[in-house]
């Protein structure tokens, strides 16, 4: 089974050793060749990686790679397989584990985030612009009108697939790239970047993170969800502080945690 999985990185940083794992330069456009494979060759939006972050990989990966089953995942985020080791790196899925998975079905994704407290909807206006929210519902409305219920039911639910990771057949990422990139590039238009701080101007990458479920639902998309390992710690304390601040007293994220 031929599957390539980026590994979506902009510095230096240790990769997975399976073969499987295509580490990737994003946001290469006028940077230093870190000594990964480039976003900014072939066809590509490596420019824009300062407002579409990863998705300038998972751009590039669509275009440029051939093979049957293409993913993306992150340098401080990976799918975790059951297989243990004295390191992280040693429990990262497999292609072994991923082409077992794969031969029963075509798509795979990260285990679901869970908002006990917020809708989807709730927790991203009050942590970001609800106007984006708001632009991108009208878009669909108007270039993608079938799509309309399922971002609605989407926005009301308190979990979704986050983190813009996924595993593919490539004709499901054909249609799903094909969908998002179009809406998004829609959404470049309406929205206008220079009025954001660099934190919140990534604000492609967030709404993507939304629109898969969206996609999903509307297609009726079977699915395996796989957990996450995470490389470095995640800094909790300082994630839920600025939750309460952003739910309570409109203080919206300034940068990740």
């Amino acid at each position: 089974m031929d599957i390539e999985v980026i590994v979506a990185t902009h510095k230096p940083y240790k990769m997975p050793t399976d073969p499987m794992y295509v580490p990737l330069q994003v946001g290469a456009f006028g940077k230093k060749d870190i000594g990964f494979l480039r976003d900014n060759t072939g066809e590509n939006i490596s420019s824009l990686n300062p407002y579409f972050c990863e998705l300038t990989g998972l751009f590039w990966a669509w275009k440029n790679l051939k093979a049957d089953y293409i993913g993306l995942t992150h340098y401080r985020r990976h799918f975790k397989g059951k297989h243990s080791g004295s390191t992280k790196f040693d429990k990262v899925l497999s292609k072994q584990e991923a082409e077992a998975l794969l031969e029963k079905i075509d798509v795979l994704l990260p285990k679901k985030r869970h908002y006990y407290i917020e809708t989807i909807y709730s927790h991203y206006a009050h942590t970001h612009y609800e106007r984006e929210l708001i632009a991108t519902r009208q878009i669909l409305v108007e270039h993608y009108p079938d799509y309309v219920p399922s971002w609605d039911k989407v926005m009301k639910r308190r979990s979704a697939h986050m983190f813009n990771m996924c595993i593919m057949k490539k004709e499901k990422l054909d249609s799903y790239c094909s969908f998002i990139f179009d809406v998004l590039d829609r959404l470049n238009q309406k929205v206008n970047v220079s009025e954001y701080d660099d934190f919140q101007a990534r604000l492609f990458g967030r709404i993507s993170e939304l629109l898969l479920d969206v996609w999903i639902d509307h297609n009726h998309i079977e699915y395996i969800e796989v957990p996450v390992i995470h490389m470095e710690p995640v800094n909790w304390w300082k994630k839920g502080t600025s939750f309460i601040k952003a739910k309570f007293f409109g203080k919206k994220y300034e940068g990740s945690f």
